[in-house]
């Protein structure tokens, strides 16, 4: 199963709580949704793919490398901004006339998914577009291979806030968030999940149909993802 990076603790759990239910072993292997995407293309042993966003599920469809019908949304998410635990920056309303770099200092970098193929960091480009701000935030971005590595760097104090998704934030006990992006400012942050593999194996579309399921549901809105609408 390659599953996108923001997916990590919550995807652990589930496949533990699979494994122990039904005695199948499920590997997992995480990473950005890029670089899992291109490892399924260059011939990576893939079952399933979750990605981050239908962008990289859509490059794989493109390519004939989705099981035909396996393709559904999964779990929606939400983009905040996040600062460290102990930092004196106060809740903001994101949007208002002055943009982020107000918030740092004249030599201080926001931390953020590399908008160029990084989920998290193409939604916050999105966002900060249709605000009005990314032509000022660009400049200023201190751009990373996933989006825990993003959130690492505030953690770490090394970037005074950073862009992440609202469950890596709750993962963390070491920031805070201190703003939400509009749901308007970007498309909707949705996880779709397809089957990459042999359409005959069978443990891989059981697995499929139970991620898809209220017990992995439940799972998952522990660690705060929605489910779709539907």
């Amino acid at each position: 199963v390659f599953a996108a990076t923001s997916l990590t603790n919550a995807i652990e759990t589930a496949t533990a709580t699979y494994e122990k239910e039904t005695g199948d072993t499920i590997r997992l292997s995480v990473a950005s949704s890029s670089t899992l995407a291109r490892q399924i293309a260059a011939g990576a042993p893939a079952d399933i793919f979750i990605s981050a966003n239908e962008k990289w599920m859509t490059w794989l469809n493109d390519q004939g490398l989705l099981v035909p019908g396996s393709r559904h949304d999964l779990l929606t998410n939400r983009l905040v901004i996040v600062a460290p635990k102990d930092s004196n920056l106060s809740p903001i309303k994101i949007g208002d006339t002055s943009d982020l770099t107000a918030l740092i200092g004249p030599s201080d970098r926001i931390a953020v998914g590399d908008p160029d193929h990084v989920p998290a960091g193409i939604y916050a480009k999105q966002a900060l577009t249709s605000l009005g701000q990314w032509e000022t935030v660009a400049p200023r971005l201190a751009r990373t291979d996933n989006v825990r590595a993003a959130l690492a760097l505030v953690e770490r104090g090394e970037a005074p806030i950073g862009i992440v998704y609202q469950t890596d934030a709750g993962i963390s006990d070491n920031v805070k968030i201190i703003g939400t992006f509009p749901e308007n400012s970007h498309p909707v942050i949705t996880y779709p999940v397809a089957l990459t593999g042999d359409p005959s194996e069978s443990k891989a579309t059981k697995f499929l149909l139970w991620l898809l399921g209220d017990d992995a549901g439940r799972i998952f809105a522990d660690y705060g993802f929605e489910p779709v609408a539907t």
